[in-house]
């Protein structure tokens, strides 16, 4: 009996569907679901979850207040099942087969996953043959081809897998520990740290440091409103540009005020091309999903959905160069019908497809591409909104740069220098086939020199510098690649766990206060935790266990050493450690001041553990606010304009975040509503004002909406229609409809 392992159960159903010669029988074995099909012998096509088991420690380091910390970092690594039918099934396939196919992904994770099922099925039958098949893509070519031609399991590329579980785990767990303990946050509230995700965390907190000693610097900026005999209208601004003294710019408005024209001296016409961008890599599809409402866990999440059921190549991949192995003409052919027929006719009348190229070339996985035609109707919304991404950008780098007609025009008022820039796109090239943030066309009217323009008015503006912004989800994952923080595969993964962790909310990334309590603290004590170096210096090690150039073994024994000198750095300030933690962790508590006495309101629990706001100065003072049984809390930045508390944000797990807002002003709003229930500690959102009961807001609108401030009907008939369809890239139309829909939901 031939037996074939895939990833995942649709994977296995996909394969066996592709390589056998009529549709393959279902049957259930250990509780599993496998396919079955005779060919040249009978085969069995079985489905994994992903890993199959985990490394951990013996059960005897359990306990967090029996073992110290410490003792994890040189602790027995122990292999355990995480899914004991799968393992079950395994077992009773081996010991009727002959040969094996490890059919899962080929990636580090990939090749880990199978080695785990053969060690298993090998220690029911040692005479068991094995062998390998790699695929990019689960397409009938791609499919027969890899099983055509089998190679073998690459264990160097498992091994450096497997270590990763180990120095992560090892890293994580005693760390974790360590903090927690010192700091007193046990149980569910436990300060989690990690190789990874520390060091990014500090990136997201020293950002955030930049930005609040940042010092606004103030300038100005004098503006000109003209048009010409035709009406045509634009603006023209002063060449200087930013102008830091005021006096100056008094001076050049007292000049100009009574001009009633300006004359044009110099117009410079010219072309800029606007070269087509690169295929697909991860990184560079999560930072374009990004950019249309994605976050990055979503984002690959419905990545590996599409290609697991053959619509779109491997996800995870670096490569930003296509293998001349593709035929593009018989590609681009599978979209001749349906609804990007007109976009791939087009570019088949090209004599020939020469597609762009990125500077990372690798040899495991293409770059992400359409691997077969989908129809709308197979696919929800969000998977559509992700298909359509990479058939576009799978288009795009085959077509022309985009040309455009630039004008820079200089002019004279009352001989003060002004200038206008003007753009139009003449070609639209890859942007026909790729419309996503494109830019708009910056059109002044005809104008030649010596042409006199009418004055409208000259206005003189009051700026300020800006601090540098927060990191947005794919920003962060670039600069997490430039600086070697985790892989491909991990860095998204990093990100959700900092927001599960509550170490930050909001889009761009905001910390907590218990982030920087933490980071703070890192940085001071035991600032290689919080750095890129050692990290990147691991991953630089385990890739060479890849390549056959180091062992497992060495690789986990230096990463041992290197936290062994951690906890040297940390046990000689442990009571400065606490000190500093339980301080942070005390101000992640503080809402604001009380109104009755002004001493700290924090957020506390009851001795029956319901949560609640209460007065620092409590017994004399008895100020207090309820909360959400539910939930973790976030204290936010954002303060409340009548009350001077700040904002609270809801984390659950599987929900949209809810932002309370202020607990006084929501108090104060409960107490209004005609509610027959009496539980005063849980405040509850009207399902009537729920945004998400407009049709067409769906999650990830509602989520673009909330990221403006909109979280609710009363909050959407109040905002600027203009202004939210300015930020969100929500057509204005929209908005005003959804306002018109949400006025009639809440009167009546």
């Amino acid at each position: 009996m031939h037996i074939i392992i895939a990833e995942k159960n649709i994977a296995a159903r996909r394969i066996a569907s592709i390589l056998a010669p009529k549709k393959p029988k279902k049957n259930r074995l250990s509780g599993v679901d496998i396919y079955e099909f005779d060919k040249d012998e009978k085969t069995i096509v079985m489905g994994l979850s992903g890993h199959i088991v985990k490394v951990d420690f013996p059960s005897q380091y359990n306990s967090w207040q029996k073992i110290d910390a410490k003792e994890l970092v040189d602790a027995e690594i122990v292999t355990v099942p995480t899914h004991n039918k799968i393992v079950s099934a395994l077992k009773g396939l081996a010991k009727k087969g002959k040969k094996v196919t490890i059919a899962t992904d080929y990636d580090r994770e990939g090749e880990l996953i199978g080695v785990e099922a053969l060690n298993i099925l090998k220690k029911t039958n040692s005479n068991l043959e094995f062998e390998r098949v790699r695929y990019s893509a689960i397409t009938p070519k791609e499919i027969n081809d890899a099983f055509s031609s089998p190679v073998d399991i690459d264990f160097s590329l498992a091994d450096a897998g497997h270590s990763r579980q180990v120095i992560d785990l090892v890293w994580g767990a005693s760390l974790t520990r360590y903090l927690s303990i010192v700091s007193g946050r046990l149980g569910n509230m436990f300060l989690s740290v990690g190789r990874v995700q520390s060091p990014t965390l500090a990136i997201i907190v020293d950002r955030e440091k930049e930005r609040e000693a940042f010092v606004p610097k103030p300038y100005w900026e004098i503006n000109a409103h003209l048009h010409d005999t035709n009406k045509d209208k634009f603006v023209a601004s002063h060449s200087k540009g930013r102008i830091w003294n005021k006096k100056e710019a008094e001076a050049i408005i007292d000049n100009v005020k009574s001009t009633d024209f300006s004359i044009v001296k110099e117009i410079k016409k010219s072309q800029k091309i606007d070269k087509p961008p690169i295929p697909f890599n991860t990184t560079e599809l999560i930072s374009a999903a990004s950019s249309i409402g994605f976050t990055a866990s979503n984002a690959m999440r419905i990545a590996e959905t599409l290609y697991t059921n053959g619509y779109i190549s491997y996800p995870r991949t670096d490569n930003t160069v296509y293998p001349s192995s593709i035929d593009f003409r018989e590609q681009l052919n599978v979209f001749s019908n349906g609804v990007f027929k007109k976009y791939a006719d087009e570019l088949l009348k090209k004599k020939q497809l020469i597609p762009t190229k990125g500077k990372k070339e690798t040899t495991d996985h293409p770059p992400i591409y359409p691997a077969s035609y989908a129809k709308k109707s197979e696919l929800n919304e969000q998977e559509w909104k992700m298909y359509e991404l990479v058939v576009r950008r799978f288009f795009a780098t085959f077509a022309d740069s985009a040309i455009w007609e630039t004008m820079k025009v200089k002019l004279d008022l009352n001989n003060e220098p002004f200038k206008s820039n003007g753009a139009r796109l003449i070609d639209s090239g890859w942007r026909w086939y790729y419309p996503y943030n494109a830019p708009e066309d910056r059109l002044l009217p005809p104008l030649k020199e010596n042409d006199k323009l009418m004055v409208e008015k000259v206005e003189m503006i009051d700026k300020e510098t800006n601090p540098p912004g927060r990191y947005g989800q794919g920003r962060l994952i670039r600069l997490m690649e430039e600086l070697g923080l985790g892989t491909k595969a991990t860095r998204h993964d990093i990100i959700s766990k900092l927001y599960s962790r509550t170490y930050v909310h909001g889009s761009p990334l905001i910390p907590t206060k218990t982030a920087y309590a933490v980071i703070e603290t890192l940085e001071k004590y035991a600032p290689t935790i919080t750095k890129p170096d050692m990290t990147s210096k691991l991953e630089e090690d385990m890739d060479k266990i890849a390549e056959g150039l180091l062992t497992e073994e060495k690789v986990i024994d230096e990463s041992r050493k290197m936290l062994n000198t951690i906890f040297l750095e940390l046990e000689n300030n442990q009571d400065k450690i606490a000190e500093s933690l339980r301080t942070g962790l005390r101000e992640d508590k503080i809402v604001g001041q009380c109104p009755d006495c002004e001493s700290n309101l924090l957020i506390r629990r009851s001795k029956r553990g319901s949560r609640f706001i209460g007065c620092d100065n409590y017994p004399d003072c008895n100020f207090s606010l309820p909360l959400p049984k539910s939930g973790q809390l976030v204290v936010t930045n954002k303060t409340c304009e009548n009350h001077n508390l700040n904002h609270l944000r809801i984390l659950s797990k599987g929900r949209r975040p809810w932002n309370l807002g202020c607990p006084q002003c929501n108090f104060i709003e409960w107490k209004k509503e005609k509610n027959n229930s009496h539980n005063v500690t849980q405040v509850k959102v009207n399902v009537s004002d729920d945004i998400t009961k407009i049709k067409g807001v769906g999650k990830i609108t509602a989520q673009k909406l909330d990221e403006v401030g909109i979280n609710n009907m009363n909050d959407l008939l109040k905002a600027d229609a203009f202004e939210v369809s300015k930020k969100t890239n929500i057509s204005l139309k929209k908005i005003k409809d959804w306002q018109d829909i949400a006025s009639v939901a809440i009167n009546n």
